[in-house]
C-alpha cells in the first residue's frame, strides 16, 4: 500500500510543500517565510517554523504522517568519489575521511551516506563509483525535531543534487543526455551538471537575486527589504530599467564563465540545453539575458516534472524540488 509523503522545501523566500502519492502529485502550497526565520542558512527559532509548518498544512488541507526534506545547498557537501572495492562495514567507515579537504570541522560531527553509481556485483573487485554526501547532524535533528512537533516523521532527507537524479530518472530521457540545471536562487544561482542521471558537478555562483535587490535599493533609494518587494512585484517597472538590465548582463556573463569552465573539463561534452527554476524564473528580462548570453536551448524544469502536475498545480516549476525528495523512496 502506498502512502502520502510531504516533501518540504525550506527557501529563503517561501516554504514549499507537496503532498505526494507514488509519483502523484495531489496537493501543493506555498506560503512567504517570516522575516529573518532563516539567517546564515539556518532556521533561527524551532517553535516559529513549527507553527508556520502546522498552520500551512491546516490551512492546505494536508494530511500526511511523513515527510522528505530538502537539505540546504550551503549545509550538505555532495562527492562523486571512486573507493576501493570493500563490503558496507568498510565503507562507512571510510567514507567520512574523503571529506577531510571539505570540511574544517570535526568529522564525528557530521553525518555521512552514499548512493552507489556503479554496480560492484556486476564488477567484483574493480574500483567503486558513488556519490557521498556529508550534512552536520545538528541540522538534522534540529529538522527531526521541528517536523516531530508539526506531527510529522522525517523519511528522508537528501540535497538537491538527488531530487534531480530522481526527476530525470522519471522522466525516462536518454541515459547519455547531458543536462544543465540552472536553480536561480536568492542567495545563489546554481548549476547541476548531470550525464543521464549520473551527477557530475555542481557549479554555485556567489550571485543571485539579492545582487538585483542591492541594485534596486542604490538606484531607487529604498532598503534592501523593500527593494526585494519592488523586484517581485515589478514596481515602476524597474524590472525593465537600465540599471536591472545591467545587473542581468552581469549574472549571465558570470554563468557563462562557469559554463566555459565545465565545457573545458569536458571536453566530450555536447551540451545544448538548459533547464531553468528558481525565483528568477518569474523575471523575464534575466532569462533573455541568460538565454542571449549562453546561446543554449532553454526549457523549464516542469517539462521533468511527472505528466499532469500542471493540470493539478499552479506555477507547478516552484516545486520542483520539493516533488523531486518524495520520488525513489
Amino acid at each position: 500500500m502506498t502512502r502520502n509523503i510531504l516533501g518540504i522545501d525550506i527557501g529563503y523566500d517561501s516554504l514549499k510543500l507537496a503532498l505526494c502519492n507514488n509519483g502523484r502529485v495531489k496537493k501543493a502550497v506555498t506560503v512567504p517565510m517570516p522575516v529573518n526565520l532563516i539567517k546564515d542558512n539556518r532556521i533561527t527559532s524551532q517553535e516559529a517554523m513549527t507553527d508556520l509548518l502546522r498552520t500551512t498544512m491546516r490551512k492546505a488541507h494536508i494530511r500526511a504522517r511523513q515527510a522528505a526534506f530538502i537539505l540546504p545547498n550551503e549545509l550538505s557537501y555532495v562527492r562523486t568519489i571512486t573507493m576501493p572495492a570493500m563490503n558496507a562495514e568498510q565503507l562507512a567507515y571510510n567514507l567520512p575521511y574523503e571529506f577531510n579537504d571539505y570540511i574544517t570541522d570535526e568529522l564525528k560531527n557530521y553525518i555521512f551516506d552514499y548512493a552507489m553509481l556503479s554496480d560492484p556485483k556486476a564488477h567484483p573487485g574493480e574500483p567503486m563509483e558513488l556519490m557521498g554526501v556529508a550534512v552536520p547532524a545538528t541540522a538534522i535533528q534540529d529538522v527531526r525535531t521541528i517536523f516531530s512537533k508539526a506531527g510529522l516523521k522525517l523519511v528522508k532527507a537528501a540535497p538537491a543534487e538527488c531530487a534531480y537524479i530522481s526527476l530525470i530518472r522519471a522522466a525516462k530521457h536518454d541515459s547519455d543526455r547531458e543536462y544543465c540545471i540552472l536553480d536561480l536562487g536568492y542567495r545563489a544561482i546554481r548549476m547541476f551538471m548531470y550525464r543521464g542521471d549520473r551527477h557530475v558537478v555542481t557549479r554555485v555562483l556567489e550571485v543571485g537575486l539579492h545582487n538585483l535587490d542591492d541594485v534596486i535599493a542604490e538606484s531607487m533609494n529604498v532598503d534592501t527589504h523593500l527593494a526585494h518587494t519592488y523586484l517581485l512585484t515589478n514596481y515602476e517597472d524597474c524590472q525593465d530599467q537600465d540599471f536591472c538590465i545591467n545587473a542581468y548582463n552581469n549574472v549571465a556573463v558570470e554563468l557563462m564563465r562557469a559554463l566555459n569552465f565545465y565545457r573545458f573539463s569536458n571536453r566530450d561534452s555536447e551540451l545544448n540545453d538548459v533547464w531553468v527554476c528558481g525565483g528568477g524564473v518569474a523575471i523575464p528580462g534575466l532569462c533573455n539575458a541568460i538565454h542571449e548570453t549562453l546561446g543554449m536551448e532553454m526549457h523549464s524544469v516542469e517539462e521533468l516534472l511527472p505528466p499532469g502536475v500542471g493540470q493539478r498545480v499552479e506555477d507547478p516549476v516552484d516545486y520542483t524540488l520539493a516533488i523531486g525528495i518524495t520520488l525513489e523512496r
